[in-house]
Protein backbone atom coordinates (compact mmCIF):
# COMPACT_ATOMS: atom_id res chain seq x y z
CA UNK A 1 0.00 0.00 0.00
CA UNK A 2 1.33 3.43 -0.94
CA UNK A 3 1.95 5.75 2.00
CA UNK A 4 0.23 9.05 1.14
CA UNK A 5 1.02 10.80 4.44
CA UNK A 6 3.88 12.88 2.99
CA UNK A 7 3.17 12.73 -0.73
CA UNK A 8 4.07 16.07 -2.37
CA UNK A 9 4.96 15.11 -5.96
CA UNK A 10 2.44 16.89 -8.16
CA UNK A 11 4.57 16.93 -11.30
CA UNK A 12 2.43 17.77 -14.29
CA UNK A 13 -0.52 18.91 -12.18
CA UNK A 14 -2.46 22.05 -12.99
CA UNK A 15 -2.06 25.45 -11.36
CA UNK A 16 -5.01 25.12 -8.99
CA UNK A 17 -3.87 21.69 -7.82
CA UNK A 18 -0.34 22.87 -7.12
CA UNK A 19 -1.70 25.93 -5.31
CA UNK A 20 -3.49 23.60 -2.90
CA UNK A 21 -1.06 20.72 -2.61
CA UNK A 22 2.56 21.60 -3.35
CA UNK A 23 5.23 21.82 -0.68
CA UNK A 24 3.41 20.10 2.17
CA UNK A 25 5.29 17.45 4.14
CA UNK A 26 3.08 15.99 6.85
CA UNK A 27 4.43 15.25 10.31
CA UNK A 28 3.96 11.98 12.20
CA UNK A 29 0.62 13.40 13.37
CA UNK A 30 -0.67 13.06 9.77
CA UNK A 31 -2.37 16.48 9.88
CA UNK A 32 -4.49 17.41 6.85
CA UNK A 33 -3.88 21.17 6.97
CA UNK A 34 -0.29 22.39 6.90
CA UNK A 35 1.38 22.59 10.31
CA UNK A 36 2.77 25.77 11.86
CA UNK A 37 6.22 25.44 13.43
CA UNK A 38 6.54 28.34 15.93
CA UNK A 39 10.07 27.49 17.02
CA UNK A 40 13.24 29.54 17.00
CA UNK A 41 15.68 26.61 16.92
CA UNK A 42 16.03 22.88 16.32
CA UNK A 43 17.64 20.02 18.22
CA UNK A 44 20.46 17.97 16.66
CA UNK A 45 21.08 14.31 17.38
CA UNK A 46 24.78 14.90 17.90
CA UNK A 47 27.52 17.50 17.79
CA UNK A 48 28.61 16.03 14.46
CA UNK A 49 25.13 16.52 12.99
CA UNK A 50 25.04 20.11 14.22
CA UNK A 51 28.40 20.80 12.59
CA UNK A 52 27.27 19.20 9.32
CA UNK A 53 24.11 21.31 9.26
CA UNK A 54 25.93 24.56 9.95
CA UNK A 55 28.62 23.84 7.33
CA UNK A 56 26.04 23.01 4.68
CA UNK A 57 27.25 19.45 4.26
CA UNK A 58 23.89 18.12 5.44
CA UNK A 59 20.50 19.66 4.62
CA UNK A 60 18.03 20.36 7.36
CA UNK A 61 16.75 22.87 9.87
CA UNK A 62 19.23 25.04 11.76
CA UNK A 63 17.58 28.24 12.99
CA UNK A 64 14.22 29.75 12.03
CA UNK A 65 15.76 32.98 10.80
CA UNK A 66 16.55 31.07 7.61
CA UNK A 67 15.17 27.52 7.94
CA UNK A 68 11.60 26.84 9.04
CA UNK A 69 9.31 24.07 7.75
CA UNK A 70 6.21 26.27 7.41
CA UNK A 71 8.11 29.00 5.60
CA UNK A 72 9.73 26.37 3.38
CA UNK A 73 6.30 24.97 2.52
CA UNK A 74 5.21 28.44 1.35
CA UNK A 75 8.45 28.97 -0.59
CA UNK A 76 8.15 25.67 -2.43
CA UNK A 77 4.51 26.22 -3.31
CA UNK A 78 5.02 29.75 -4.62
CA UNK A 79 8.10 28.65 -6.59
CA UNK A 80 5.99 25.95 -8.22
CA UNK A 81 3.31 28.46 -9.22
CA UNK A 82 5.89 30.92 -10.58
CA UNK A 83 7.68 28.14 -12.52
CA UNK A 84 10.86 28.97 -10.56
CA UNK A 85 13.58 26.71 -9.24
CA UNK A 86 13.42 28.25 -5.79
CA UNK A 87 11.87 30.94 -3.66
CA UNK A 88 13.10 32.95 -0.68
CA UNK A 89 10.39 34.30 1.63
CA UNK A 90 10.97 37.61 3.41
CA UNK A 91 9.36 39.80 6.05
CA UNK A 92 7.73 42.22 3.58
CA UNK A 93 7.54 43.15 -0.08
CA UNK A 94 10.04 45.97 0.47
CA UNK A 95 12.47 43.58 2.17
CA UNK A 96 12.14 41.28 -0.85
CA UNK A 97 13.25 44.13 -3.12
CA UNK A 98 16.02 45.11 -0.71
CA UNK A 99 17.26 41.53 -0.42
CA UNK A 100 17.35 41.21 -4.21
CA UNK A 101 19.39 44.39 -4.67
CA UNK A 102 21.80 43.95 -1.76
CA UNK A 103 22.14 40.22 -2.26
CA UNK A 104 23.06 40.47 -5.93
CA UNK A 105 24.65 43.91 -6.50
CA UNK A 106 27.69 45.73 -5.16
CA UNK A 107 29.12 49.24 -5.06
CA UNK A 108 29.64 50.57 -8.58
CA UNK A 109 26.80 48.57 -10.10
CA UNK A 110 23.90 50.23 -11.89
CA UNK A 111 20.15 49.61 -12.03
CA UNK A 112 17.70 50.58 -14.74
CA UNK A 113 14.23 50.87 -13.26
CA UNK A 114 10.80 51.74 -14.50
CA UNK A 115 9.66 55.18 -13.41
CA UNK A 116 6.20 53.71 -12.75
CA UNK A 117 6.87 51.86 -9.51
CA UNK A 118 5.64 52.00 -5.92
CA UNK A 119 6.65 55.30 -4.35
CA UNK A 120 8.53 53.65 -1.48
CA UNK A 121 10.59 51.65 -3.99
CA UNK A 122 11.64 54.91 -5.63
CA UNK A 123 12.64 56.27 -2.23
CA UNK A 124 14.59 53.06 -1.51
CA UNK A 125 16.54 53.37 -4.77
CA UNK A 126 17.19 57.11 -4.51
CA UNK A 127 17.78 57.56 -0.78
CA UNK A 128 19.19 54.27 0.51
CA UNK A 129 20.58 52.15 -2.32
CA UNK A 130 22.27 55.22 -3.85
CA UNK A 131 24.19 55.79 -0.59
CA UNK A 132 25.81 52.38 -1.12
CA UNK A 133 27.19 53.46 -4.49
CA UNK A 134 24.55 51.70 -6.60
CA UNK A 135 23.02 54.21 -9.03
CA UNK A 136 19.61 53.99 -10.69
CA UNK A 137 18.36 55.38 -14.00
CA UNK A 138 14.59 55.66 -14.38
CA UNK A 139 12.80 55.15 -17.71
CA UNK A 140 9.24 55.01 -19.00
CA UNK A 141 7.97 51.46 -18.52
CA UNK A 142 6.57 50.71 -22.01
CA UNK A 143 9.50 52.31 -23.92
CA UNK A 144 11.81 49.43 -24.88
CA UNK A 145 14.21 51.77 -26.67
CA UNK A 146 14.59 53.87 -23.53
CA UNK A 147 15.43 50.76 -21.50
CA UNK A 148 18.21 49.76 -23.88
CA UNK A 149 19.60 53.30 -24.15
CA UNK A 150 19.81 53.55 -20.35
CA UNK A 151 21.93 50.40 -19.98
CA UNK A 152 25.59 51.06 -19.17
CA UNK A 153 28.59 48.71 -18.96
CA UNK A 154 28.07 48.57 -15.17
CA UNK A 155 24.32 47.83 -15.37
CA UNK A 156 23.47 44.60 -13.59
CA UNK A 157 19.73 44.74 -12.98
CA UNK A 158 16.57 45.85 -14.78
CA UNK A 159 13.66 46.30 -12.36
CA UNK A 160 9.97 46.92 -13.02
CA UNK A 161 6.34 46.39 -12.06
CA UNK A 162 3.92 45.32 -14.76
CA UNK A 163 1.13 46.31 -14.53
CA UNK A 164 2.42 49.35 -12.70
CA UNK A 165 1.03 51.00 -9.60
CA UNK A 166 -1.20 52.99 -9.96
CA UNK A 167 -1.44 53.75 -13.71
CA UNK A 168 -1.42 50.09 -14.86
CA UNK A 169 1.24 50.62 -17.55
CA UNK A 170 2.70 47.45 -19.07
CA UNK A 171 5.88 46.42 -20.80
CA UNK A 172 6.55 43.47 -23.10
CA UNK A 173 8.36 41.19 -20.63
CA UNK A 174 9.75 38.82 -23.25
CA UNK A 175 11.13 41.66 -25.36
CA UNK A 176 12.68 43.36 -22.33
CA UNK A 177 14.21 40.04 -21.19
CA UNK A 178 15.89 39.75 -24.56
CA UNK A 179 17.37 43.24 -24.15
CA UNK A 180 18.51 42.49 -20.60
CA UNK A 181 20.22 39.24 -21.51
CA UNK A 182 21.92 40.77 -24.56
CA UNK A 183 23.65 43.12 -22.11
CA UNK A 184 24.30 40.44 -19.44
CA UNK A 185 21.75 41.96 -17.06
CA UNK A 186 19.20 40.30 -14.81
CA UNK A 187 15.53 41.15 -15.31
CA UNK A 188 13.48 41.40 -12.10
CA UNK A 189 9.69 41.71 -12.37
CA UNK A 190 7.49 42.71 -9.45
CA UNK A 191 4.46 40.47 -10.09
CA UNK A 192 2.47 41.70 -7.10
CA UNK A 193 -0.57 42.94 -9.00
CA UNK A 194 -1.13 39.95 -11.28
CA UNK A 195 0.34 37.11 -9.21
CA UNK A 196 1.22 33.85 -10.99
CA UNK A 197 -2.51 33.19 -11.37
CA UNK A 198 -2.62 35.84 -14.14
CA UNK A 199 1.00 36.28 -15.26
CA UNK A 200 4.16 34.16 -15.10
CA UNK A 201 7.19 36.33 -15.92
CA UNK A 202 9.67 33.44 -15.77
CA UNK A 203 7.78 31.77 -18.62
CA UNK A 204 8.49 35.01 -20.52
CA UNK A 205 12.24 34.69 -19.71
CA UNK A 206 12.46 37.04 -16.71
CA UNK A 207 15.15 36.00 -14.23
CA UNK A 208 13.60 37.09 -10.94
CA UNK A 209 10.01 37.51 -9.74
CA UNK A 210 9.32 39.60 -6.65
CA UNK A 211 6.16 39.68 -4.54
CA UNK A 212 4.58 41.60 -1.75
CA UNK A 213 2.71 38.61 -0.36
CA UNK A 214 0.84 41.14 1.76
CA UNK A 215 -1.37 41.87 -1.21
CA UNK A 216 -3.20 39.29 -3.34
CA UNK A 217 -1.26 36.24 -2.14
CA UNK A 218 -2.76 36.72 1.31
CA UNK A 219 -5.93 38.18 -0.17
CA UNK A 220 -7.56 39.27 3.08
CA UNK A 221 -5.23 41.93 4.47
CA UNK A 222 -4.03 39.89 7.43
CA UNK A 223 -0.24 39.65 7.26
CA UNK A 224 2.92 41.32 5.97
CA UNK A 225 5.35 39.31 3.84
CA UNK A 226 7.38 39.15 0.64
CA UNK A 227 9.06 36.67 -1.65
CA UNK A 228 11.73 36.41 -4.34
CA UNK A 229 11.54 33.62 -6.95
CA UNK A 230 14.17 32.56 -9.47
CA UNK A 231 17.02 30.18 -10.10
CA UNK A 232 19.05 28.31 -7.49
CA UNK A 233 22.28 30.09 -8.39
CA UNK A 234 20.84 33.62 -8.35
CA UNK A 235 18.04 33.57 -5.78
CA UNK A 236 19.02 30.39 -3.94
CA UNK A 237 22.52 31.69 -3.30
CA UNK A 238 22.65 35.48 -3.57
CA UNK A 239 19.25 36.44 -2.15
CA UNK A 240 19.15 33.58 0.36
CA UNK A 241 22.66 34.46 1.52
CA UNK A 242 21.51 37.99 2.29
CA UNK A 243 18.43 36.72 4.15
CA UNK A 244 20.47 34.26 6.23
CA UNK A 245 22.86 36.97 7.39
CA UNK A 246 20.72 40.13 7.49
CA UNK A 247 17.59 38.39 8.75
CA UNK A 248 14.51 40.00 7.10
CA UNK A 249 12.68 36.73 7.77
CA UNK A 250 9.07 35.70 7.30
CA UNK A 251 7.36 34.43 10.44
CA UNK A 252 5.98 30.86 10.43
CA UNK A 253 2.46 32.10 11.23
CA UNK A 254 2.49 34.55 8.31
CA UNK A 255 3.80 31.80 6.02
CA UNK A 256 0.87 29.61 7.07
CA UNK A 257 -1.60 32.42 6.31
CA UNK A 258 -0.03 32.90 2.87
CA UNK A 259 -0.28 29.16 2.21
CA UNK A 260 -4.02 29.40 2.85
CA UNK A 261 -4.15 32.40 0.51
CA UNK A 262 -2.46 30.50 -2.30
CA UNK A 263 -5.16 27.82 -2.14
CA UNK A 264 -7.80 30.27 -3.39
CA UNK A 265 -5.53 32.53 -5.45
CA UNK A 266 -6.74 31.54 -8.92
CA UNK A 267 -10.42 31.85 -8.01
CA UNK A 268 -9.91 35.22 -6.33
CA UNK A 269 -7.75 36.76 -9.06
CA UNK A 270 -10.26 35.95 -11.78
CA UNK A 271 -13.10 37.27 -9.63
CA UNK A 272 -11.15 40.50 -8.94
CA UNK A 273 -10.45 40.83 -12.67
CA UNK A 274 -14.07 40.36 -13.69
CA UNK A 275 -15.31 42.95 -11.19
CA UNK A 276 -12.57 45.46 -12.03
CA UNK A 277 -13.38 45.30 -15.73
CA UNK A 278 -17.05 45.98 -15.03
CA UNK A 279 -16.13 48.92 -12.81
CA UNK A 280 -13.66 50.34 -15.34
CA UNK A 281 -16.24 50.21 -18.14
CA UNK A 282 -18.75 51.97 -15.88
CA UNK A 283 -16.27 54.64 -14.81
CA UNK A 284 -15.56 55.48 -18.45
CA UNK A 285 -19.20 56.52 -18.77
CA UNK A 286 -19.20 58.91 -15.80
CA UNK A 287 -18.98 62.61 -16.74
CA UNK A 288 -16.87 63.46 -13.65
CA UNK A 289 -14.13 61.05 -14.82
CA UNK A 290 -11.48 62.39 -17.18
CA UNK A 291 -9.64 59.10 -17.80
CA UNK A 292 -9.64 55.48 -16.60
CA UNK A 293 -6.46 53.41 -16.35
CA UNK A 294 -7.10 49.66 -16.65
CA UNK A 295 -5.45 47.12 -19.01
CA UNK A 296 -8.76 45.44 -19.71
CA UNK A 297 -10.12 48.50 -21.50
CA UNK A 298 -9.76 48.82 -25.27
CA UNK A 299 -8.68 52.42 -24.59
CA UNK A 300 -5.61 51.26 -22.65
CA UNK A 301 -2.47 51.75 -24.79
CA UNK A 302 -1.16 48.26 -23.95
CA UNK A 303 -4.49 46.44 -24.06
CA UNK A 304 -3.37 44.03 -26.79
CA UNK A 305 -0.14 43.29 -24.93
CA UNK A 306 -2.10 42.59 -21.75
CA UNK A 307 -4.20 40.05 -23.62
CA UNK A 308 -1.10 38.16 -24.75
CA UNK A 309 1.04 38.08 -21.58
CA UNK A 310 -1.70 37.97 -18.93
CA UNK A 311 -4.60 35.56 -18.49
CA UNK A 312 -6.62 38.29 -16.74
CA UNK A 313 -6.40 42.03 -16.25
CA UNK A 314 -6.21 42.16 -12.46
CA UNK A 315 -8.14 43.96 -9.74
CA UNK A 316 -6.28 47.28 -9.71
CA UNK A 317 -7.48 50.37 -11.58
CA UNK A 318 -7.13 54.12 -11.37
CA UNK A 319 -9.17 57.00 -12.65
CA UNK A 320 -8.53 60.70 -12.99
CA UNK A 321 -11.10 63.32 -12.11
CA UNK A 322 -11.37 66.64 -13.92
CA UNK A 323 -10.59 68.45 -10.67
CA UNK A 324 -7.53 68.19 -8.41
CA UNK A 325 -6.85 67.10 -4.86
CA UNK A 326 -9.92 68.74 -3.34
CA UNK A 327 -12.26 66.89 -5.71
CA UNK A 328 -10.36 63.64 -5.21
CA UNK A 329 -10.49 63.87 -1.43
CA UNK A 330 -14.18 64.80 -1.54
CA UNK A 331 -15.00 61.69 -3.57
CA UNK A 332 -13.01 59.45 -1.23
CA UNK A 333 -14.56 60.98 1.88
CA UNK A 334 -18.07 60.59 0.47
CA UNK A 335 -17.79 56.80 0.28
CA UNK A 336 -19.25 54.84 3.18
CA UNK A 337 -18.42 51.23 2.27
CA UNK A 338 -15.07 51.38 0.48
CA UNK A 339 -12.05 51.19 2.79
CA UNK A 340 -9.84 54.29 2.73
CA UNK A 341 -6.47 52.58 2.92
CA UNK A 342 -3.34 52.43 0.80
CA UNK A 343 -3.23 48.64 1.00
CA UNK A 344 -4.64 46.52 -1.81
CA UNK A 345 -5.31 42.93 -2.77
CA UNK A 346 -8.05 42.49 -0.18
CA UNK A 347 -11.51 40.98 -0.44
CA UNK A 348 -12.66 44.44 0.64
CA UNK A 349 -12.46 47.17 -2.01
CA UNK A 350 -9.95 49.86 -1.08
CA UNK A 351 -9.61 53.43 -2.29
CA UNK A 352 -6.76 55.91 -1.93
CA UNK A 353 -5.32 59.16 -3.27
CA UNK A 354 -1.85 58.16 -4.57
CA UNK A 355 -0.36 61.68 -4.69
CA UNK A 356 -0.72 62.04 -0.91
CA UNK A 357 -0.32 58.39 0.21
CA UNK A 358 1.57 55.74 -1.78
CA UNK A 359 3.54 58.37 -3.72
CA UNK A 360 3.41 61.12 -1.15
CA UNK A 361 7.13 60.94 -0.32
CA UNK A 362 8.09 61.71 -3.91
CA UNK A 363 8.87 65.26 -4.93
CA UNK A 364 6.25 67.07 -7.05
CA UNK A 365 8.63 66.69 -10.00
CA UNK A 366 8.97 62.94 -9.45
CA UNK A 367 5.20 62.55 -9.22
CA UNK A 368 4.74 64.54 -12.42
CA UNK A 369 7.28 62.35 -14.22
CA UNK A 370 5.44 59.25 -13.00
CA UNK A 371 2.08 60.64 -14.15
CA UNK A 372 0.63 60.86 -10.63
CA UNK A 373 -1.75 63.82 -10.79
CA UNK A 374 -3.61 65.39 -7.88
CA UNK A 375 -6.91 64.24 -9.40
CA UNK A 376 -5.90 60.56 -9.56
CA UNK A 377 -7.82 58.00 -7.50
CA UNK A 378 -6.76 54.35 -7.13
CA UNK A 379 -9.25 51.59 -6.47
CA UNK A 380 -8.35 47.98 -5.72
CA UNK A 381 -11.59 46.19 -6.52
CA UNK A 382 -12.59 43.61 -3.92
CA UNK A 383 -15.17 40.85 -3.94
CA UNK A 384 -18.28 42.75 -2.92
CA UNK A 385 -21.26 43.01 -5.27
CA UNK A 386 -20.16 45.29 -8.11
CA UNK A 387 -23.38 47.33 -7.99
CA UNK A 388 -22.67 48.20 -4.35
CA UNK A 389 -19.17 49.40 -5.28
CA UNK A 390 -20.61 51.60 -8.03
CA UNK A 391 -23.25 53.01 -5.70
CA UNK A 392 -20.65 53.91 -3.10
CA UNK A 393 -18.48 55.75 -5.65
CA UNK A 394 -21.53 57.61 -6.94
CA UNK A 395 -21.91 59.29 -3.52
CA UNK A 396 -18.87 61.42 -4.32
CA UNK A 397 -19.53 62.07 -7.99
CA UNK A 398 -21.32 65.38 -7.81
Amino acid sequence: MTDKSSKTDNTGAGFATRAVRDGQVRTLENEHSEAIFPTSSYVFSSAAEAAARFSGEQPGNIYSRFTNPTVRNFEQRLASLELAECCVATASGMSAITATILGLLQTGDHIVSSRSIFGTTTVLLNNIVAKLGIATTFVDLPDLAAWEQAIKPETRLLFLETPSNPLTDLVDIAALAEIAHKHDCLLAVDNCFCTPALQQPIALCADIVIHSATKYIDGQGRCIGGAVCGTNDVVGEGVYGFLRTAGPSMSPFNAWVFLKGLETLKLRMHAHSEAALQLALWLEQQPQVKKVYYPGLASHPQHELAKTQQSGFGGLLSFELHGGKAEGWALIDATTMLSITANLGDTKTTITHPATTTHGRLTPEERAEAGISDGLIRVAVGLEDIEDIKADLLRGMV
